[in-house]
């Protein structure tokens, strides 16, 4: 009894140990990426979005907001590696810029970063987003834009940006969303609005799974034949039988055994002469051999 009593409790304790492992290992490699669905305040989340002065390529579709600065190397990934599969799946990319404040007195932006931030938000130039994230972010000079700094219209909209992200930050953490950037919204197939802190590129299969995109652009090429390939006839004259062409035998000396060359003509049956050999040019009959004599073998 006692024996059963100290192995119900051992099997208890693996099996806890077990159902823990099991439930950790869900967490930290499925649940912990999966996106957040807005229950708390969803409207006035949704009013902050259409209020933000976002940059996209025009395309249309189903939005997709992605909220970032400049040097998020995890932005940059996901402009790299899924803006093209959003877009392929009939989804606008919405980029939502600004300029992060400063911390313990150190500036995190630069003065080029803020003048371009505020150029975006007011004129949301698409093709200036393009070329300020193609550039390097140590070699842009936001040239030809006015400076932020000293201009009070435009220190503004660099501080409306801001608080554009402390507002947006705010409601979605009650929500239970963890910050971080690419911050990225959107609406799934049942029009529920989602949010998704996407630092981590683990997470980005369950936006695409939302929104349908592509988990790859464009199919790997393989040495198949394509559709039309295989009913290519096969080059050469065609054959009458359904079997395959055969080589000739060639003839063989009866006296050494060794082959001989069959004539031109014998070697393609198939092909007929163009033209026909005039009677001069044909060889000339042979004479018959003389008759040699037979020796005379009779005995005397």
């Amino acid at each position: 009894m006692r024996r059963f009593i100290m192995g119900s409790i051992v099997a208890a304790v693996i099996g806890l140990m077990l159902a823990g492992a099991g439930y950790w290992a869900y967490w930290n490699f499925y649940s912990r990426f999966q996106p957040v669905t807005i229950s708390r305040n969803p409207g006035e989340v949704q009013r902050l979005l259409d209020e933000a002065s976002w940059v996209s390529d025009g395309s249309g579709g189903q939005p997709l907001y992605i909220v970032t600065y400049r040097d998020s190397a995890a932005g940059h990934r996901y402009l790299r590696d899924e803006a093209p599969k959003l877009k392929a799946a009939g989804v606008e990319t919405r980029f939502i810029l600004f300029a992060r404040p400063d911390a313990e007195g150190a500036s995190r932006s630069t003065a080029a970063e803020r003048a371009t931030v505020a150029e975006l938000w007011l004129s949301r130039d698409w093709p200036l987003y393009e070329r300020w994230m193609a550039t390097p972010s140590n070699s842009w000079t936001a040239a030809g834009l006015p400076q932020a700094d000293g201009n009070l219209a435009r220190s503004a909209v660099v501080e409306a940006g801001r608080r554009f992200d402390e507002q947006l930050g705010r409601l979605l953490r009650e929500s239970g969303v963890k910050i971080s950037y690419p911050l990225i919204l959107w609406r799934d197939r049942d029009g529920f609005l989602k949010a998704c802190g996407c630092a981590d590129s683990r997470a980005w299969a369950f936006i695409r799974d939302d929104v349908g995109a592509p988990d790859r652009l464009g199919a790997p090429t393989s040495g198949a034949p394509g559709p039309d390939e295989d009913q290519i006839a096969p080059e050469g004259p065609p054959s009458a039988m359904p079997y395959p062409d055969l080589p000739a035998i060639p003839p063989v000396n009866p006296q050494n055994g060794s082959p001989v060359a069959p004539p031109a003509q014998a070697q393609n049956p198939t092909q007929t002469p163009t033209r026909q050999a005039s009677p001069s040019s044909r060889p000339s009959p042979r004479a018959a051999p003389a008759p040699t004599q037979q020796e005379d073998t009779t005995f005397y």
